[in-house]
């Protein structure tokens, strides 16, 4: 068997309702916002809060699944490239759904990080530590890696003896292993096809409604307004970008076998790149921290420029 993939031609559609250039410049912009905001982070870590290393995390797992996808995603659209070899298919697989697990893991440390902020005031200190930050987010890296490996390695055992082409614009985990259904055993592929979302998506959306269920109930108990006012402020921007993530995709796993191929294409294409786009706007630089980081950053390198034609002379 011939160890080459094809990419479905349905993906030549979705390339006329919207524009590649665009796509690809929104890349750009992904991975300039978030380059900065890591030079910010490392260049302001001692006096960083502990819950920063979650924004960290996120903001590192939203370049590196950018860059996982988007470099095979040009090559197809823009010179028709649409062959790829077995082992890179795999390695894309492998990628891209362990950048997309750590981004719903990360919104969730996160979402702990605001439980403990307004149910537990007086012992958040205690509880978000760098310690505790780093065991999380640790904890999450590694639970990641062993769930996309199980899934990618239960792949390697298939044997694909019919079509080649694969219904989606990247190596999907789904349609890659229908494609050996004729002549493979796929029940513990589908098992996890299952498994998988449930434990990325849903059991994280349980908990982040969980604890905003908590959190609405501590805000009652709050008697200034000024302060409940302030707490609500706090969640918004995570709430934002909760969901701007979950819905898109969720909508298109729950609704899977009645949507049209093109328009689940679409879906997903824009789950990739937008979400990671607006993380930086929503959530850091509406942080007061990070924009006190920025301003000194600038200002440092404005300083810099200003003093070097002296120093020349």
């Amino acid at each position: 068997m011939k160890s080459q993939l094809t990419f479905t031609p349905e993906v030549l559609t979705c390339c006329t309702l919207y524009n590649l250039c665009d796509y690809y410049y929104l890349t750009l912009l992904v991975i300039y916002e978030h380059l900065n905001i890591l030079a910010m982070f490392c260049y302001n870590f001692h006096s960083a809060h502990p819950k920063y290393i979650a924004v960290f995390n996120l903001a590192f797992a939203d370049v590196c699944g950018s860059t996982a996808l988007v470099p095979k995603l040009l090559d197809t659209f823009l010179f028709s490239r649409q062959l790829i070899s077995y082992n890179q298919c795999l390695a894309s697989l492998f990628f891209i759904f362990l950048f997309l697990t750590m981004q719903s893991f990360n919104l969730t440390i996160l979402s702990y990080d605001r439980l403990v902020a307004i149910c537990c005031p007086l012992r958040y200190h205690m509880m978000v530590t760098y310690r505790s930050m780093f065991q999380l987010t640790g904890a999450a890296w590694a639970f990641a890696v062993f769930l996309v490996l199980l899934a990618v390695s239960l792949i390697t055992r298939l044997s694909f003896c019919r079509s080649l082409v694969i219904n989606s614009y990247f190596c999907d985990h789904g349609p890659l292993f229908r494609l050996a259904a004729p002549c493979s055993d796929v029940v513990p592929n589908i098992v996890m096809s299952y498994l998988n979302p449930c434990i990325v998506l849903y059991f994280p959306m349980v908990f982040i409604i969980s604890s905003y269920i908590c959190i609405t109930h501590a805000l009652f108990t709050i008697t200034l307004p000024q302060d409940r006012v302030r707490a609500v402020k706090t969640c918004t921007s995570h709430l934002i970008l909760v969901a701007i993530f979950y819905l898109p995709i969720n909508f298109t796993f729950l609704l899977h076998p009645i949507i049209p191929t093109n328009a689940r294409i679409i879906n997903l294409s824009l789950t990739s790149v937008l979400p990671p786009m607006l993380n930086p706007i929503i959530y850091v630089l509406k942080t007061e921290e990070f924009k006190e980081s920025a301003k000194k950053l600038l200002c440092k390198r404005g300083a810099q420029r200003a003093v070097a034609p002296v120093q020349s002379t």
